[in-house]
C-alpha cells in the first residue's frame, strides 16, 4: 500500500456492496482508491479483525492508516468523493452529514442484509462468532 492508495474493505459477494464500490469516484487529488474483498484477502483482515471491526455489518475504509467503520467509512467516501456522475453527486448529498449518515447507515445494512439472505449467502463471520455463519 502506498501513502495515496485508499482501501475499502467489503463483502465482494453482496450485490449492493460490489455495485456501490464499482461506481463511487474519489478525487484523483486525495489518491487511489483500491478495492479490496474481504473474502480474499486475510492479510488484510488482520488489522480489521484486530480492531473487532465486524466486516459483515459494516465495509471498512483505511485511510492514512486509520480505519473508517461503516457509517464513518461512507460519511468519509463522500466527503472524498469526486462529484462526478449522478451517482456521486447524489451519494455527496445523502453522506456527506455524519448524523445523517448514522441514521440511514442502519437502513441500508439492514436492506443489505436481508438481501444476503434471500441471496442465500453466507457470513464471512471475521470475528469467528458461534453460530454467526448465515443472515
Amino acid at each position: 500500500m502506498t501513502d495515496k492508495q485508499i482501501l475499502l474493505i467489503y463483502d465482494k459477494e453482496c450485490p449492493a456492496c460490489h455495485f456501490y464500490c464499482q461506481i463511487v469516484r474519489i478525487r484523483q487529488s486525495v489518491g487511489e482508491l483500491v478495492l479490496i474483498d474481504a473474502r480474499d484477502n486475510p492479510e488484510v483482515m488482520v488489522e480489521v479483525n484486530a480492531k473487532g471491526l465486524d466486516i459483515d455489518q459494516g465495509m471498512v475504509l483505511k485511510m492514512d492508516g486509520q480505519l473508517y467503520y461503516g457509517a464513518d467509512a461512507i460519511q468519509l467516501l463522500a466527503l472524498l468523493s469526486s462529484r462526478s456522475g449522478v451517482f456521486n453527486r447524489l451519494n455527496y448529498w445523502l453522506f456527506r452529514s455524519k448524523k445523517i449518515a448514522a441514521i440511514l447507515y442502519p437502513i441500508l445494512r439492514s436492506c443489505r442484509n436481508l438481501l444476503l439472505k434471500v441471496l442465500g449467502k453466507t457470513k464471512i463471520n471475521n470475528l469467528k462468532q458461534e453460530d454467526n455463519d448465515r443472515f
